[in-house]
């Protein structure tokens, strides 16, 4: 399985600039971080809540994967601003790139938790297919509340043209399984990556802080959040380059990971009940990998906030794109941002 995914150029690829320009609310946007902090650093998501990955290939079982919502609840939420849009030609989740037979190992399983998300590469076609709340019903066939496919040798990063979406709506119901439109794929920490030593592109992670304005940065095409005045979607957090990491007494495996958050730094891609990185999700890997003994969860909790900074949009390139969700869908987003503004968003 490749250890880097997209294009050279592509934005995930692409080391941060020397001594970059730092947001002009770096000191708040850092309270938020340590807010939305569950430890005393960033958290890694291994085994629950995060991204498996899998490899297909000429002989993979093809699927078609039907349509479906999460729950009744979370799913009339996500319909709730698309319900005057939708119309007989309407994707409602499923992209037009995703196809009538996706290739799912046998083996395949989606993350237990309620985002049940679902990634297949096939190495040798070049291509990727996303699913967000994915399952398999007991007479074999799948659904999924999302599906879009992408090439492994593109940008990485969604052209917004392709979803006909209006404010208000979630980006789920055109097609990218994560509710910013990035590649679920994107910004993941491989097992490869750890035992290699080195990871050379940009992490993702998400934030209980993560922003309600409508507006989000490249390489996110749109929003997920319930904070007021919180981070948005597609900023990007820095290790300190600067900083000796022998003084923190990371493990091998740890290293690896701050080095990358120096280097590339971190991309903020979706929200959690926490401040979390990923790690591909191994809990039913052909080949009984596993992160015991590699990588902790807790691995970077040893050196705090105040040793990262997120820096300014124009530092990497990135210009405001004033659109996104209103945070309906999500029990824990309402949560955050009545802890903000004590208002409820829904009556």
């Amino acid at each position: 399985m490749p250890a880097k995914f997209f294009s050279p150029d592509s934005y995930w690829n692409t080391p941060l600039p020397a001594s970059p320009a730092l947001h002009p609310d770096n000191a708040r946007l850092l309270d938020m971080s340590r807010w939305s902090a569950v430890g005393s650093g960033l958290h890694i998501n291994l085994h629950a809540w995060t991204i498996p990955l899998f490899e297909a290939d000429a002989s993979t079982p093809l699927h078609a994967v039907g349509r479906h919502l999460p729950d009744e609840t979370v799913g009339a939420r996500f319909l709730a601003n698309s319900k005057p849009l939708l119309h007989l030609d309407h994707p409602v989740g499923h992209h037009r790139s995703f196809g009538p037979a996706i290739p799912i190992p046998a083996v395949a399983r989606p993350d237990g938790q309620i985002d049940a998300h679902l990634a297949i590469i096939d190495p040798v076609l070049r291509l990727a297919w996303d699913m967000w709340a994915a399952h398999q019903r007991p007479d074999g066939t799948w659904a999924s509340c999302t599906g879009i496919s992408y090439s492994l040798d593109g940008p990485g990063v969604f052209d917004p043209t392709e979803f006909a979406i209006r404010n208000g709506e979630s980006i789920h119901l055109y097609g990218p399984g994560r509710a910013t439109g990035v590649p679920i794929i994107a910004g993941l920490i491989l097992h490869e990556e750890i035992l290699a030593g080195v990871i050379e592109h940009k992490l993702a992670f998400a934030a209980k802080a993560s922003g309600i304005l409508a507006h989000h940065f490249p390489p996110t095409t749109w929003t997920d959040g319930g904070v007021p005045g919180g981070i948005p979607a597609g900023a990007i957090l820095q290790l300190d380059p600067a900083l000796d990491l022998s003084t923190f007494n990371l493990d091998p495996a740890a290293l690896v990971v701050a080095k990358a958050l120096q280097t590339y730094g971190a991309v903020l891609t979706d929200y959690a009940d926490n401040i979390t990185l990923y790690g591909e999700g191994l809990w039913s890997d052909p080949a009984g990998r596993s992160w015991n003994e590699t990588l902790n969860e807790d691995a970077l909790f040893g050196i705090p906030f105040e040793h990262y900074r997120y820096l300014a949009p124009e530092a990497t390139g990135q210009t405001l794109v004033e659109k996104g969700m209103i945070p309906l869908p999500h029990d824990a987003i309402t949560r955050a941002y009545r802890h903000f503004t004590g208002i409820p968003i829904l009556a």
